[in-house]
């Protein structure tokens, strides 16, 4: 039998890109079949594998099934679901339509291309801790993907009961620059209950999703604004220094005086290798002025003559720390970025 010959890249995404325009023919074929006033509207609160959480108007929430020409499900979307019976299983219902999302956050995997993580966001909290290692860098690599998005975030430091005096002020030190871009810095500390009322404040009557490494103590903390979640809080192990994951599928919480909270898996390193470069430079906020003046147009803002951002980082304007971030993201993205890329 003769061997199928090789596709070239061009005939590679003219195929996904058919094969994505059947599936959204299949999906809008499938939506234009159903009777939607007979179907019952809702929003995902868990994602548990291959079923879903939904709960109505009146609160009560249905494990359903994920109709299959549906391409994603994630906490906080609105839906529109048929309640069924409950089965044997214990699942009482199909997910026949996924409404438009206002917003989505999502996140690169390296097996499955870019996944969504949460839908219909107002803000999202960023925590980091001094134990693992506080990294400015991956404070940076969350920054750069909710300014791409444009979803407002939150700075949380955690742990700081671990710190000693000298090195809670090296600590603010370094995260000053945050809040000189104007990023809203919150100091906490489960143990000591400080920074837990101020978190509070940024939480009230906005949908907010928690993110940051594994073991930074995004539990911990939802626990503390959530006593009745009862989140499953882990510890940080001895011979890796990283976190042990303890969230292992998203849910959404309810504030009992008003706002959601979806708490979703960890993950140790957030990549950005599904990103332009173009949208990773336009993430530094503090790089915009200079944007579209440098002396090329093919500008690689580092040794290039007439950079004007590196000319603002010599002049005191833009952060050092910040400006090796910002090259330390792209010398990375090609290390984590998979040979195949789910178009899908």
């Amino acid at each position: 039998m003769a061997k199928k010959p090789k596709l070239t890249q061009r005939q590679k995404r003219q195929v996904a890109a058919n094969r994505a325009r059947r599936l959204k023919d299949k999906v809008l074929e499938s939506k234009n079949d159903l009777d939607t006033a007979t179907l019952t509207p809702g929003r995902v609160v868990g994602r548990f594998g291959k079923h879903a959480d939904v709960e109505n108007a009146e609160g009560t929430v249905f494990r359903c099934h994920i109709r299959r020409t549906i391409d994603s499900v994630v906490c906080g979307d609105d839906v529109l679901f048929d309640t069924g019976t409950e089965g044997d299983s214990g699942v009482s219902g199909v997910i026949e339509i996924v409404r438009d999302r206002r917003s989505v956050l999502t996140r690169p995997d390296y097996y499955d291309g870019v996944k969504p993580i949460a839908a219909n966001i107002d803000q999202i909290i960023v925590v980091s801790s001094v134990k693992p290692d506080l990294s400015l860098n991956i404070i940076d690599r969350y920054l750069v993907a909710c300014e791409d998005i444009g979803i407002s975030p939150i700075l949380i430091l955690n742990k700081t009961e671990l710190l000693t005096d000298e090195e809670f002020i090296d600590a603010k030190r370094q995260l000053t620059i945050y809040e000189t871009l104007g990023y809203p810095l919150v100091y906490t500390s489960c143990k000591q209950g400080d920074g837990i009322a101020d978190l509070k404040a940024c939480l009230n009557d906005k949908v907010s999703v928690f993110v940051g490494q594994s073991g930074v103590g995004k539990s911990s903390l939802i626990n503390q604004v959530l006593p009745d979640a009862d989140e499953l809080v882990g510890e940080i192990s001895d011979n890796s220094g990283l976190g042990q994951h303890t969230t292992t599928a998203a849910k959404l919480l309810h504030f009992p005086d008003g706002g959601d909270l979806i708490d979703s898996p960890g993950v140790r390193e957030f990549s950005l290798w599904h990103m332009p470069i173009e949208r990773i430079t336009w993430g530094f906020v503090e790089f915009r002025d200079y944007l579209g003046g440098c002396k090329f147009r093919d500008c690689k803002h580092l040794n290039d003559p007439g950079c004007l951002i590196r000319s603002a980082v010599e002049e005191g304007k833009i952060s050092q720390a910040r400006f090796d971030s910002y090259h330390r993201i792209l010398a990375t993205m090609d290390e984590h970025r998979p040979s195949y890329t789910n178009p899908f």
